[in-house]
């Protein structure tokens, strides 16, 4: 088998509301990158490259820098192919950032394609199903008045969800007042997470984060800028409720120095960022080896969620997964078959072959904004 052809797709859908959470401007669309390769016996695999701007960046790389290394190669070598386009930049100070989001996912894609070769599921080929229920939690309470925050949470609920997420990193005071209000609304058995986005410096998360956990926060999520790994350790010293972090950050080189240096409690690598499953898998393979849990970030289209199914199904530490309940067209308009639905609070890793996932492509048509080949 040999790759003939690849194909970046970038789409973008409009969203009704915009999205805001701290640390960025709001959401007005939703973004993203895929990859699509094709082999010489019809099987072809997609991936998807997380997108929070200039989606032109990703697509270039994939387009100049990767395709001549994928073109006439055998799939199967996937970790071949890994080393092979990390090398291609690596040695020129390009280890993180938009080159290893666009290795992601190419490796995805890649993996696609082996699974539907051997007829399945990655969670079988990436060392087998560890769990056949995976919890999960909605992403999320973003910045809304309290009203709006008691609608969202008992919607959640409603649609099965037994852990939630809040949005804070607007000021102290704000953030501790939603945490009562969504405590108070879905009472004391629900699981509520808090994610500051890298709103904070470390003195005000801390502030934050003792009052917080006062409500019986679950864990407060990227409480400072990720490159501020001193401020992690502060804030992780100070508080007893876990750090969470990670989703910013890439590579096994990366999340080597985040964990060794004790910054976070809970590791976050989103496979279409941190270098695919390829990537993942090792990084996981570390937190292992330092007792810390794996809770997926998933933040991304119908591919980003099915990714993180498969790669979350496979992990020995698995925690909980994050399950974007956000109005998202390419979530909810992608696939050609339903994705996996929240029931008790959990989710199941789909049979089907490779990602378990198939595109609509009739949809894909109405949200692609360009095709690079």
């Amino acid at each position: 088998m040999q790759i003939e052809a690849v194909e970046t797709i970038m789409l973008q859908a409009e969203l009704q509301e915009p999205l805001t959470i701290a640390g960025v401007s709001p959401f007005t669309v939703r973004q993203s990158n895929l990859v699509r390769i094709k082999t010489d016996e019809g099987i072809d695999g997609v991936g998807e490259i997380i997108v929070r701007a200039a989606p032109e960046a990703t697509e270039a790389i994939v387009r100049t820098i990767l395709k001549p290394i994928l073109i006439g190669s055998d799939p199967f070598d996937v970790e071949l192919l890994w080393q092979r386009m990390f090398s291609a930049m690596s040695t020129r100070g390009h280890s993180k950032g938009f080159m290893i989001e666009a290795i992601s996912g190419v490796d995805i894609a890649l993996w696609d394609i082996i699974g539907k070769a051997t007829k399945l599921p990655l969670y079988r080929l990436l060392g087998g199903r560890q769990a056949k229920q995976l919890r999960a939690y909605a992403t999320a309470l973003t910045f809304k008045d309290k009203k709006e925050l008691v609608k969202d949470a008992e919607r959640f609920l409603e649609m099965d969800f037994e852990a939630m997420k809040l949005k804070i990193g607007r000021g102290p005071r704000v953030d501790v007042e939603n945490m009562k209000t969504v405590r108070e609304s879905v009472g004391d058995e629900v699981l509520v997470m808090t994610d500051a986005n890298s709103g904070y410096d470390a003195t005000t998360a801390i502030k934050v984060g003792r009052q917080i956990e006062r409500c019986g926060a679950y864990w407060l999520e990227e409480p400072v800028p990720p490159h501020d790994i001193d401020g992690y350790v502060s804030v992780r010293k100070a508080l007893d409720m876990p750090v969470a972090g990670g989703e910013s950050e890439f590579t096994r080189f990366g999340f080597r120095d985040l964990i060794s240096r004790g910054a976070v409690d809970i590791v976050q690598p989103d496979v279409t960022r941190a270098g695919g499953f390829s990537e993942v898998k090792k990084i996981l393979a570390l937190a292992e080896a330092y007792n810390l849990p794996y809770a997926p970030h998933n933040f991304g289209s119908a591919v980003c969620l099915a990714a993180s199914i498969q790669m979350a199904a496979s992990a020995p530490n698995f925690l909980v997964l994050e399950y974007d309940a956000t109005p998202n067209p390419l979530r909810e308009d992608l696939p050609a078959t339903p994705l996996p639905e929240v029931r008790n609070g959990s989710v199941e890793a789909p049979p089907a072959p490779g990602l378990g996932l198939e595109i609509d492509e009739d949809a894909l048509a109405r949200y692609t904004i360009k095709r690079g080949q």
